[in-house]
């Protein structure tokens, strides 16, 4: 498993995260009722000091009422303003030690604002739904917010027993007791805080295919009036698995899980082990199938293989657009050849002032950084050729299963298997504003 790169402060949201320190591992437990829209929780959270004594650290934590707080069992003197909670402990926590922090904490949640809209726990008619990238893990629980910052994950959730919880990883257990009932999910593999989903609501649970011994089992929980045509819709979803683990390497993850909301989301959202869908996403004829694919193979590039800081997105976002191209080109679409000539066409109309590199945080999430980030993936594909290309792709993911990734890192992997220099291609594609030439014609993904 690869190892956690130590970064400061994001220079994006340079309030969300605190490097000083690492947590290991979360375990929360929460209480939550839909009718008042209530949510009391405790959070023990192991951490580890950085290089530095820590006299004071931060967690960021949305508008909460706060009950107590313990560091090593000892009360600390903490303020809480603004979404963080800076944290003075009674005795200095040594450089490299570990310690605990247990945070109690209960109010109405509500979205975190950021340019984007509301981001985090949103209130649904009926339920509730977590979808946090980049900053809205705050908005329900207490963490250091910041993508390098991964870690394992146990979250148990009470709800009244007319709800299904659903979270990324492992269902542990499920307890009911009077009119209540009790899920306990272990997410055991490296998470980051903005990859923690949660759906609450009334779900019918399918199992999507047959994963048969040592498959990826895979579940989607969709309102029993959408059954027919998430069937239909996520039908080819096994055999994406199939693919993108041969193109990939092996699936990161115990399982894997997609949710269908009542109501509709402007997009859907990755999530570590899950991908949350609304209903405007299922309509019986594929419609979304590309959106299907793109949020599996967020789950190797982007979940897995995490960004040390937002400046990097385009890994996430640019490879999941390529696995779209790939999807594509194996089921019988268009190629991604194809793909990409469109693509190009597209951004050729637009407006050539944005740097995949380093975006900025106000674009982000434009569409430009995932059509060029695709056709980044497909420039280095045309310069290395297909054995080499998808040798590159494989070990990229495996390296670093587990960690996190720079720009920088992904420029000297693609040079391992070059046979000429790709320092040029790259600088033009990721660094530059201008759009190169569109890449060569005739790759077609192996078989």
């Amino acid at each position: 498993m690869a190892v956690q790169q130590v970064a400061g402060a994001d220079p994006y949201f340079p309030e969300h995260g605190d490097p000083r320190y690492r947590v290991h591992r979360y375990e929360l437990a929460l209480d939550y009722r839909p009718g008042p829209n209530r949510l009391s929780g405790t959070a023990r959270i192991n951490a580890i000091a950085g290089r530095a004594p820590l006299t004071e650290f931060v967690l960021n934590l949305a508008d909460y009422k706060i009950g107590r707080v313990r560091v090593d069992g000892r009360q600390p003197h903490y303020t809480h303003r603004g979404g963080r909670l800076r944290v003075r402990p009674a005795k200095p926590v040594r450089a490299g030690a570990a310690f605990t922090v247990e945070v109690h904490w209960s109010g109405n949640p509500e979205p975190v604002n950021s340019p984007w809209g509301g981001l985090g726990w949103e209130e649904l008619e009926d339920g509730a739904l977590v979808a946090s990238q980049p900053i809205g893990a705050p908005s329900w629980y207490p963490c250091n917010d910041r993508p390098a910052d991964k870690a394992s994950y146990q979250i148990s959730v009470t709800t009244p027993s007319a709800y299904a919880v659903v979270a990324g990883g492992r269902l542990l257990t499920r307890t009911t007791k009077a009119s209540t009932t009790t899920w306990v999910y272990e997410q055991s593999a490296p998470t980051s805080s903005y990859l923690v989903g949660l759906a609450i609501g009334k779900y019918q649970t399918v199992l999507l295919g047959d994963p048969g011994p040592g498959g990826v089992p895979q579940h989607g929980h969709i309102p029993a009036r959408l059954l027919g045509d998430f069937s239909r819709d996520f039908a080819r979803q096994p055999q994406m698995m199939e693919v993108f683990q041969e193109l990939f390497g092996p699936y990161p993850f115990d399982e894997y899980a997609v949710v269908v909301t009542e109501e509709e989301l402007d997009v859907p959202v990755e999530a570590q082990g899950l991908s949350l869908f609304g209903a405007n996403h299922v309509d019986g004829a594929r419609g979304s199938e590309r959106l299907v694919a793109h949020e599996l193979a967020h789950q190797w590039f982007g979940n897995s293989v995490s960004i040390a800081d937002w400046r990097h997105i385009w890994l996430n976002e640019g490879f999941a657009k390529y696995a779209e191209w790939l999807w594509s080109e194996r089921s019988g679409g268009r190629t991604a050849q194809q793909h990409a000539a469109a693509a190009h066409r597209v951004l050729s109309s637009l407006p050539q002032d944005l740097r995949l590199a380093d975006p900025g945080r106000k674009s982000m999430f434009d569409d430009r950084l995932y059509e060029r980030g695709g056709l980044v993936l497909h420039a280095v594909r045309c310069a290395l050729g297909d054995i080499a290309f998808f040798r590159m792709l494989r070990g990229w993911g495996q390296l670093h299963r587990g960690g996190t990734v720079t720009t920088a890192a992904f420029a000297s992997h693609v040079a391992r298997f070059a046979t000429e220099p790709v320092d040029e291609l790259l600088r033009a594609w990721v660094h530059g504003a201008a759009l190169p030439p569109l890449p060569g014609a005739g790759t077609r993904a192996p078989r």
